[in-house]
């Protein structure tokens, strides 16, 4: 067991997390964080005093001397009529109430009616904290789990440049290789063709004729579908990509030094026009090819017909002058050139190389402008610009990442230092407003252009490198892609022989704080949410919320559908698998596939606090007693508990005083608890039902249902009825049902026999019931939702009042008042829910919708559906969706009328012994094919879910 708090820091899973934001409906109106000034403040703090030392309403000083005389440092708030004239004469007349009782309650999270200064300086500072947070965006990287692919034909020599082909569609990538190796790579990285560049032709055997130089680099030239390399040798070769048949089409050799940097040009708009080759070579110059007729060819056309690529001697370009165009500008640099940059906007060519006094030069074409000169100690290895943003990034051996403005050399706007290697490459990403870095250490960097904040660090982890030892690298690691060459904006990272390619994000990703569904991010719709994995009604507040397995949160007015309140990466990117409610409704409690457990503010969002996790695996369940002591159970197989109730830090510590340490052999996956009795169960994987005394912090009854195949089946949910607990007549029956490989079964847990009753509750062999609820002021039903949508409600008024005797292991089921097929997928969550005096059942899937239905079974809608419900309107009930959804069960429901007599089906297991056998299969299949969680099925949207049904 992985145990986090033998750990020296048990709260690292949530310093490592991705940051939480907010979003609300704009109907709430403004934040008090908002509407509050500093002065507002000074002025509240001041009525506060006053208020403290009696001087406002004079009933009310007995009672504060009482406090006092008790010696307690808690000082008297202010109650809701004495904060609303305060709030009055602070902001104004005309403030709304409404705004004031919402202000009130959320800070008055313990519902103890009155509020007092330290309460509200503690909640605007966590509200102030969030908002601060929200000003920092997060990394545009999205996934750290690179893809990574090894180039076998380099011949473990690094790759030089990549580059993408667009024509033919689909989109292809080239690598090149220092020893002159063209790799053809598929969009999802797969080798289609590999090709060698061609040696010297003068030489007499044709074998050795294998190109014996070094690459510098490559570029795409997409008009004429060509891709240009240069050597080393002091020649361009120009492959032809035009057609699946790669081969090499033309060869200038010839040049007076080595091509180091290349930048192709070409009009998108016309791409007949003249197009542009630069070449920055390694004496400092930069060379000017220009292509005036691209449609026709680069060069004119051999007189006669040559084997091989057309070679061309530079110093017989002249010939070609009708083709294209060459000038040289020279010393440009004192060192060898190391990119090169041309923006057409105001023909500026853009350079950079290694030396002090030349670092980056912007120089115009015609030479008429003085130009643009940027001194770094060191030099720049590389460096991007961006036109929109007028903005320059330099990197280089000093590690340091800089930020530079169009027109001012003499100083950078901002110097970024975190890398511990020379930089590499850099690249501006626009879109999101942040910048790329990379090391020679493998190291990737993303930081925020306005905030100068590193948002992301990752060293990609390549199969080349070597403890101890820095990889080798290209001259050019980076290409950055964005739509509409592919669909989501990627990175592809050459290092040594390998290739990564990472996915970023292609709008800007908020932190936390305080958004609203203006700010929101597209595609964050609940009809195209992910599956569901729990749900709660809270009835203070008349509200359902939903936990989903993208770790977001969401909260629906259960009168309307609507949502009121989202929380996005509510536990980073882990899953929510379990929520509870505080005594007071106010608080959320949810628990995460990772082991963590936060505490929400209903009314606004607000992170609470973070509980200690006591193991890095799922919590499958949380129960809060009565005085705010928050139960928690999972993969861990403890009881932990937490005093939320006195926390006033952010990290709550796990009291591990329960003796759960080795009573459950297997993971816990339920808990229910009944202040009745004072008792909680919880139920395992192995079978086992344990009954825990709360007084005692122990263990008093241990239950377990058997099989023909002997071993007890998982345990899926567990539901007291409390209305038969409270009873004395009835508390000694019946009052525990759990949910094992889909039998339901009913124990008693104060009475001499604990057995009374059990049967198979879905349609279908098999299946599982993952959810449980009855209406608990009575308990004259019980709703179950099974594994493949449907929902079953039970009469059991009369049902688990009598002994059930082993000679008779399965009994009757009770009567079925209704069944639907509620979901498409597994019904993972439901509610028995009162509202205006009707009962109404709360469904949650593994499809991604929630929905609410009537007990009779008319559908209200599906929370977020476009079109809203009144729920005291049935005119406004989505019915015919409900009507739709029967029409398969109709031969089913015409031969045994279950649906209007609440009979047993005919076709449902009659007689005892077709039961039990049952019982027994279901129980083998869900121990052989069903594993700890309930079966993810493929998303079916909301929207869709309504127009098929």
């Amino acid at each position: 067991m992985n145990t986090v708090r033998k750990n020296k820091n048990p709260w690292k899973l949530y310093e490592t997390e991705v940051a939480h934001s907010r979003i609300c409906d704009p109907a709430c109106g403004v934040s008090p964080a908002e509407k509050l000034t500093p002065e507002h403040l000074q002025l509240l703090r001041n009525a506060f005093t006053r208020q403290q030392n009696g001087g406002q309403i004079h009933e009310d000083r007995p009672k504060v001397q009482s406090v006092r005389n008790r010696g307690g440092n808690e000082k008297r708030g202010m109650k809701l009529e004495e904060f609303q004239e305060v709030m009055r004469s602070v902001v104004g007349p005309d403030v709304e109430d409404t705004w004031v009782e919402r202000f009130f309650s959320e800070v008055d999270i313990s519902c103890t009616g009155q509020v007092r200064w330290q309460q509200l300086c503690s909640y605007l500072l966590l509200e102030f904290t969030e908002r601060e947070r929200a000003s920092i965006p997060r990394a545009a990287l999205l996934d750290s789990q690179s893809l990574i692919r090894h180039c076998s034909h380099n011949k473990r020599e690094p790759t030089v440049r990549l580059v993408a082909v667009s024509h033919p569609p689909p989109l292809r990538y080239i690598s090149v290789s220092k020893g002159g190796q063209i790799s053809v790579w598929s969009s999802s990285l797969h080798i289609l063709k590999t090709l060698g560049l061609a040696g010297d032709p003068t030489e007499e055997v044709a074998s050795t004729r294998r190109f014996r130089g070094w690459t510098s680099d490559a570029v795409y030239m997409g008009n004429v579908h060509k891709v240009a390399i240069a050597t080393d040798c002091r020649d361009l070769h120009f492959i032809n990509v035009s057609t699946g048949n790669v081969f090499q089409d033309a060869h200038l050799f010839g040049f007076r030094s080595v091509p180091t940097a290349l930048c192709y040009w070409q009009d998108a708009q016309s791409p007949e026009q003249p197009s542009l080759l630069l070449m920055g070579d390694e004496k400092g110059g930069v060379h000017l090819l220009w292509f005036l007729n691209p449609s026709k060819g680069l060069f004119k056309s051999p007189s006669k017909a040559e084997s091989g690529p057309q070679r061309i001697f530079f110093p017989d370009l002249s010939e070609h002058s009708s083709m294209v165009s060459y000038r040289h500008i020279p010393n440009v640099h004192q060192e060898p050139i190391t990119r090169v940059m041309f923006e057409p906007g105001t023909n500026v060519i853009m350079t950079s190389s290694e030396s002090d006094n030349t670092s980056v030069v912007f120089i115009n074409v015609t030479l008429t402008q003085e130009p643009y000169i940027w001194k770094v100690k060191q030099g720049a290895k590389c460096f991007d610009y961006d036109a929109s943003l007028q903005l320059m990034v330099t990197g280089g051996c000093d590690r340091a990442v800089r930020l530079w403005t169009r027109f001012i050399t003499s100083r950078p706007v901002a110097a970024l230092f975190g890398h511990r290697t020379a930089v590499l490459d850099v690249a501006i990403y626009q879109p999101v407003g942040q910048i790329l870095s990379y090391s020679r250490d493998a190291e990737l960097r993303v930081w925020d252009i306005s905030s100068h904040h590193c948002l992301k660090s990752v060293v990609l982890q390549f199969p080349c490198q070597q403890p101890g030892r820095i990889p080798e690298h290209g001259n050019f690691p980076f290409l950055l892609l964005s739509p509409p060459l592919t669909e989501q904006p990627l990175l592809l990272v050459a290092c040594k022989d390998n290739l990564a390619v990472l996915s970023l994000s292609n709008t800007r990703r908020g932190g936390g704080g305080w958004l609203t569904d203006e700010g929101r991010e597209p595609g964050l719709n609940f009809s195209s949410g992910p599956a569901l994995s729990c749900a709660v009604y809270n009835p203070a507040l008349r509200q359902v919320a939903t936990g989903h397995e993208d770790s977001s949160v969401s909260l629906w007015d259960v009168e309307t559908g609507r949502r009121r309140l989202q929380i996005l990466n509510a536990h980073g990117e882990e899953e929510i698998t379990c929520m509870a409610l505080d005594s007071s409704h106010r608080r959320l409690i949810t628990g995460a596939r990772n082991g963590t457990i936060k505490v929400w503010n209903l009314l606004n969002g607000l992170n609470l606090h973070k509980l200690e996790p006591v193991d890095t695996s799922e919590v499958t369940g949380l129960t809060c007693l009565h005085d705010n002591q928050l139960l928690a159970v999972g993969w861990s197989r403890r009881v932990a508990q937490y005093d939320i109730a006195a926390a006033k830090d952010l990290y709550v510590k796990a009291d591990m005083s329960w003796k759960s340490s080795g009573v459950h052999k297997s993971d816990i996956l339920a808990v229910c608890q009944c202040s009745a009795l004072g008792v909680i169960a919880t139920g395992s994987y192995d079978g086992d039902v344990i009954i825990w005394r709360l007084e005692t912090q122990g263990p008093v009854l241990h239950l377990q249902r058997t099989t023909q195949a002997g071993a007890g089946p998982p345990v899926d949910g567990l539901l007291f009825l409390q209305h038969r607990a409270g009873n004395r007549k009835l508390r000694n029956r019946g009052v525990l049902v759990s949910s094992q490989a889909g039998c339901l079964c009913f124990w008693s847990i104060t009475g001499q026999t604990h057995t009374y009753g059990q049967f198979y509750a879905p349609e279908q062999p098999g299946e599982r019931v993952l959810s449980l609820s009855s209406d608990q002021p009575q308990n004259t039903i019980l709703v179950s939702g099974d594994t493949t949508g449907w929902l079953q409600i039970w009469d059991i008024s009369d049902y688990g009042l009598d002994i059930q005797h082993d000679v008779n292991p399965v009994c009757e089921r009770p009567p079925l008042l209704q069944r639907w097929r509620a979901h498409e997928r597994a019904l993972v969550s439901m509610d028995v829910l009162e509202v205006t005096g009707r009962l109404f059942v709360l469904t949650a899937s593994a499809d991604g919708s929630a929905g609410l239905w009537t007990k009779e079974g008319d559908h209200v809608g599906f929370f977020g559906q476009e079109v809203i419900w009144n729920i005291s309107d049935p005119e406004t009930y989505q019915r015919k969706a409900q009507r739709k959804l029967t029409e398969d069960t109709e031969d089913s429901t015409e031969r045994d009328e279950m649906g209007i007599k609440g009979e047993v089906p005919g076709h449902a297991f009659r007689d005892q012994a077709s039961q039990e056998e049952c019982c027994s299969q279901a129980s083998l299949t869900s121990l052989a094919e069903n594993d700890r969680k309930p079966p993810q099925q493929p998303m079916v949207t909301c929207k869709h879910t309504i127009s098929s049904r």
